[in-house]
């Protein structure tokens, strides 16, 4: 009689379909990972009606707060209240100011906000910021941010007289040698 060895078989055929199911189940699984769009989460929508909370220190700090005082132009009693931090504009002249109004925390502006009684944010520039009684009127009084001094870049230190002039290397020959 001979033995069968059909037994003897099963376990390593069964253990070599289960690797392969493994390895290919692996496969998908990356291959649709990697294919799916990204986890990432959009932003909540904001409603009109939430009051957005702004941090008027760290708006300073992007807008390029300067800690000296904004230079005022016209009616230097009620332009005194004001000081100018930073400015957004476009070509439109639309954008926003961080304005600080009687020594409280600077607080962002929209043009045709209302800055303090009687005055709304008129315009905006590129340095310069019109309040006035509305948009419509003329503007009372521009503020003007500070000016900053612009880097200057020196010209390099003069070579020393007495210093030995710089080694060159003779050119090498396409063997590696040195030529002579």
């Amino acid at each position: 009689m001979s033995a069968s060895y059909a037994p003897a078989r099963w376990p390593s055929a069964t253990a070599t379909t289960a690797l392969w199911a493994l390895a290919a189940a692996s496969v998908v699984f990356w291959g649709l990972r990697l294919m799916s769009p990204s986890d990432a989460v959009a932003p909540p929508a904001l409603s009109s009606n939430a009051a957005a909370t702004v941090d008027p220190v760290a708006v300073a700090q992007m807008l390029g707060a300067v800690p000296s005082q904004a230079a005022v132009v016209a009616t230097p009693d009620a332009a005194s209240r004001f000081q100018l931090l930073g400015v957004v504009a476009d070509a439109d002249q639309q954008g926003a100011a961080l304005i600080v109004v009687d020594g409280k925390p600077p607080r962002p502006f929209r043009v045709g906000a209302k800055v303090a009684d009687g005055y709304v944010l008129h315009s905006v520039s590129a340095r310069a910021a019109s309040l006035g009684a509305s948009v419509d009127a003329a503007p009372a009084f521009t503020l003007q941010l500070p000016t900053r001094p612009l880097a200057v870049n020196a010209p390099p230190p003069p070579a020393a007289a007495d210093a030995p002039p710089p080694v060159v290397a003779p050119p090498s020959s396409p063997r590696g040698g040195v030529r002579r």
